[in-house]
């Protein structure tokens, strides 16, 4: 199987048929958790599918890409009251190793019912595509990433993107730069100055690029899982889950 089919069938056994036996071999024995409420190692995992089960959570995923050993889920989670809202927007990133999921990072949101650009968390462009220009789009969206989120040069934010052409996905902001711009300023307002973007994976495949990086805004440890479509050699569209990191964890691995 494919890195991509290899973690389906697990997503899949573990949140669709609820069937430990199934999701065990295509678990590591160590496999390494990140998800703040679920133990690391397999019996971690294992153990709360009978939990979600009993939760009547489901998932519906809207985009899947990968790179390497790494795959990346764009999902929503209904039920999910076990992990925090009864709905929850998720970027679930696993990492393959020896054929079997070796290690999972996730960062979950509520979707509020409102949002400034009209748009849900979710809805756009799905299709993969421009699978030769995988390189070039994410060098494109790591170069943005270090010089218009972590300040290193912003003044270059045109060299990313059309300021008029950019559709934003997150719930708090408004379509182009202007709207980008007026956010970062209003959150300014509210303290909620970015003071550290790091990125700590990114995955790459044709017109979609992922992000997540480690942050600090308003003096506070907060994780950014972004997504990225790029045409024509600029960023279009823009996804993201948001959250606060916590400080305590039913393992000692951390976020990242």
């Amino acid at each position: 199987m494919s890195p991509k089919e290899l973690v389906l069938a697990l997503l899949t056994a573990a949140f669709v048929d609820h069937d430990p036996e199934a999701a065990k071999p295509l678990l590591a024995p160590d496999y390494i958790q990140h998800n703040p409420a679920i133990p690391t190692g397999a019996d971690g995992l294992l153990s709360a599918i009978p939990i979600v089960k009993d939760a009547g959570l489901t998932v519906t995923t809207h985009r899947v890409i990968s790179e390497g050993d790494y795959v990346v889920f764009h999902n929503t989670y209904e039920n999910a009251d076990v992990f925090g809202a009864p709905s929850l927007i998720a970027f679930d990133v696993f990492r393959v190793e020896d054929g079997v999921v070796a290690e999972h990072w996730d960062n979950l949101q509520a979707p509020p019912e409102e949002t400034v650009s009209g748009r849900s968390m979710t809805d756009g462009p799905v299709e993969v595509t421009d699978h030769d220009r995988t390189q070039e789009n994410k060098e494109l969206v790591v170069g943005f990433v270090r010089d218009v989120l972590g300040g290193a040069a912003p003044k270059n934010v045109t060299q990313y993107m059309d300021p008029a052409v950019y559709i934003q996905h997150n719930p708090l902001i408004g379509d182009g730069l202007n709207g980008l711009m007026k956010a970062m300023e209003e959150f300014a307002a509210q303290g909620q100055v970015i003071t550290k973007f790091e990125p700590q994976i990114v995955v790459a495949e044709g017109n979609f690029v992922f992000v997540a990086s480690d942050a600090v805004m308003g003096g506070e440890p907060w994780a950014f899982f972004d997504l990225w479509r790029v045409e024509a050699g600029k960023i279009v569209e823009h996804w993201d889950v948001v959250s606060p990191i916590l400080a305590e964890m039913a393992h000692d691995n951390g976020k990242f």
